[in-house]
């Protein structure tokens, strides 16, 4: 059986990764949604807009939002379908995008509401990375513990 570890991080990953391949697919198409595609056309002028930067570097608001759509599809087909490490760099990445999406709901004024999505994603791949990374230090722990009981064992047996 499966360790409680390894539920949540297999269950997070996989409902992290659908959740990402559909906002992403929403920001790079309108055949989910013409409504919410439409926003996200909307939001991404506001957010070119107010950061002038971007178009001297040649980053129109619709690149800006095709190259969030497609990061977004790319690390959420990672975490629902490849295993191993690649899906800690995806969460990594996908984690990096919501801090600027963060930054630019905080940069145009956008009510809480608007940005509440982006909070509890940005948490639970928070939580993910952290558990997936904890998984990975502990063995080591136990191992050097055994070590550690072994070696007391043994200087006992000596003075005895």
């Amino acid at each position: 059986m499966a360790s409680p570890r390894t539920v949540t991080i297999v269950a997070l990953s996989f409902a992290l990764g659908l959740f990402f391949v559909f906002m992403g697919t929403i920001k790079l198409t309108p055949r989910l949604s013409k409504d919410a595609y439409s926003e996200m056309k909307r939001a991404y002028k506001s957010y070119a807009k107010a950061l002038p930067g971007l178009k001297k570097m040649g980053i129109s608001s619709v690149l800006l939002r095709k190259i969030i759509g497609t990061l977004e599809v790319a690390c959420g087909v990672v975490l629902t379908l490849v295993p191993g490490k690649p899906k800690d760099v995806a969460n990594f990445l996908l984690l990096l995008v919501m801090l600027a999406v963060l930054f630019f709901h905080q940069l145009v004024g956008d009510p809480l509401k608007r940005y509440a999505h982006a909070l509890v994603f940005g948490i639970l791949l928070t939580c993910r990375l952290l558990i997936a990374r904890q998984s990975d230090d502990r063995p080591e722990r136990e191992e050097s513990r055994e070590e550690q009981i072994n070696a007391q064992e043994k200087n006992k047996i000596k003075l005895s």
